[in-house]
């Protein structure tokens, strides 16, 4: 199954379980269902079509990544980073992804900088046709690509996690026009990747992160139920219906 980074996940399968998760990972990413949303079971349960049950599931799979809280007698709601936490996601990425450049461009080929180039040209496309959902998505399928380059399959991961959880950040107290990160940053870090130089690369790498934590306005944002119809309507509930029936 291809996940909400266009990855394929050994572990994802096509099962009912899978594709609802991606379907409500794909709305927090995209800032389609933005922190101190309430997530209802009831609600959830009659836009996918399947049980409270199977909706409790998805939702407990999301609260273990930190994407959703669950809080006793109260339901589920999008998470809402606190400000430390915050400051943290963003420093711990800024660590991870400076440090794992200079493997990145011993490993990078033509081939890598033509696919860099490509999520920039559509990045840039979807701001210009303000294409919100899917600029979030680019902005961070962009980083995960750079710094897949390097082979390392469980850093990899550790940055998607992170990238999720940035996105949080991001909905939570960024700017309303802010769209994932700047695409002059990408089109700098990509130049300097072409250079084959990783100190100035990940000295600008530092700087963009540290430019976007500074863009933050730590000040909280009140909760709201989100139109789940709108939201998730190009999910197609009667085969998500039918994987349940066979399980069943």
């Amino acid at each position: 199954m291809i996940t909400w980074d266009g990855r394929k996940i050994a572990y994802f399968t096509d099962d009912q379980d899978d594709h609802i998760y991606n379907a409500l990972v794909t709305a927090i990413v995209e800032h389609q269902l933005l922190p101190g949303s309430k997530l209802p079971e009831v609600a959830l349960a009659d836009v996918f079509g399947i049980s409270r049950t199977g909706i409790r599931s998805v939702l407990q799979r999301l609260a273990a990544e930190q994407l959703v809280t669950l809080m006793p007698k109260r339901g589920a709601q999008v998470t809402t980073p606190g400000i430390d936490e915050a400051r943290d996601v963003f420093n711990t990425r800024r660590m991870l992804e400076c440090a794992n450049l200079p493997a990145v461009v011993a490993h990078c080929q033509p081939l890598h900088i033509t696919a860099l180039e490509q999520i920039l040209s559509d990045e840039q496309q979807a701001h210009q046709d303000y294409q919100g959902a899917a600029a979030i998505r680019l902005s961070a399928l962009f980083h995960l690509q750079l710094q897949a380059i390097a082979g390392n399959g469980v850093l990899t991961e550790m940055v998607s996690q992170l990238t999720l959880r940035s996105s949080l950040v991001i909905a939570a107290y960024g700017a309303p026009w802010q769209q994932g990160c700047r695409c002059h940053d990408h089109h700098d870090l990509v130049a300097l990747l072409k250079q084959g130089d990783a100190a100035s690369l990940s000295t600008r790498m530092a700087q963009h992160f540290d430019e976007i934590v500074a863009s933050l306005n730590f000040i909280e944002r009140d909760s709201h139920t989100p139109d789940f119809g709108r939201i998730f309507s190009h999910i197609n509930v009667a085969n998500i219906s039918a994987d349940q029936s066979a399980q069943e």
